[in-house]
């Protein structure tokens, strides 16, 4: 099963990585507004808007592309729920989310988490590493106690 050790490294690793990647996108971005801005020429022929215009609406677009970009990139990153009941177990305690059916094994924030719960567990999932496939959670925070569970 997972050691402590292995959960945090992995989660510090992942962190490090979401952190490299919206960097990245950041930067992607800022690229593209200087890169618009600097390569933007005005219109010279009859009938077509003109320099300041053109500029405008490119100017426009851009930001509207990294404003999208940003929202996709922070709902991304937010932390997941898991809703089910709380069970027991020699490895520790695990749920099954009541959505996708799954098992996860719970670490992390486990403290205030009481077997044979019903709870909403705000935290995210970390893919299996090894040939057993079990699926681990690491709780952040509790988001609902929703009292016993119901047989």
């Amino acid at each position: 099963m997972y050691g402590v050790a292995q959960i945090e490294a992995a989660n510090w690793k992942f962190g490090r990585q979401e952190d490299k990647v919206i960097s990245k996108h950041f930067w992607r971005g800022v690229l593209i507004v200087a890169f618009s801005v600097a390569l933007a020429q005005p219109a010279e022929a009859e009938g077509y808007p003109s320099g300041g215009a053109i500029v405008a609406a490119i100017a426009g677009v851009v930001a509207a592309v990294v404003v999208v970009a940003v929202l996709v990139i922070h709902k991304s990153s937010e932390r997941r729920t898991v809703t089910g009941c709380v069970n027991p177990g020699k490895n520790g305690m695990s749920v099954t989310d009541e959505k996708d059916q799954q098992l996860y094994t719970l670490t992390g924030n486990t403290a205030d988490i009481k077997p044979g719960d019903r709870m909403t567990l705000r935290g995210k999932k970390i893919k299996p590493t090894q040939a057993s496939k079990t699926l681990v959670w690491d709780t952040k925070t509790i988001a609902k106690d929703l009292g016993a569970c119901q047989p």
